[in-house]
C-alpha cells in the first residue's frame, strides 16, 4: 500500500490523493478492512492523513522507506523511459 500510495503521488504530482479505501482495495486486490487496517498503522506512524475519500501523505521520505525496494527501481525505470528528471 505505501508503495502503491507515494507511485500514485508521483503520477498526480500530489500529496492528496482523492480515493477510498474501497478503490484501493479493488487496486491492491485485498479486502477493505485490510486497506482500513493498515491505512491506520501508517497514520499511527505519522506517515499519512485519512480523511473521507481522502489520503494526504504527511511523511513522503518515511513513506518510501516504509514501502518495497523495488519502488526506487520502479521510479528510476519509469524516468528513464520518460526522460523525465526531478
Amino acid at each position: 500500500m505505501a508503495r502503491w500510495l507515494v507511485e500514485s503521488s508521483d503520477r498526480l504530482y500530489a500529496d492528496e490523493l482523492f480515493l477510498s479505501h474501497e478503490f484501493l482495495s479493488h487496486m491492491l486486490g485485498v479486502r477493505r478492512s485490510g486497506i482500513t487496517e493498515t491505512a491506520h498503522l501508517l497514520e499511527k506512524k505519522g506517515l499519512i492523513k485519512c480523511g473521507r475519500k481522502k489520503i494526504q501523505i504527511i511523511d513522503r521520505q518515511r513513506l518510501e522507506e516504509a514501502s518495497c525496494e523495488c519502488y526506487r527501481v520502479i521510479k528510476q525505470e519509469y524516468d528513464r523511459l520518460l526522460k523525465f528528471k526531478v
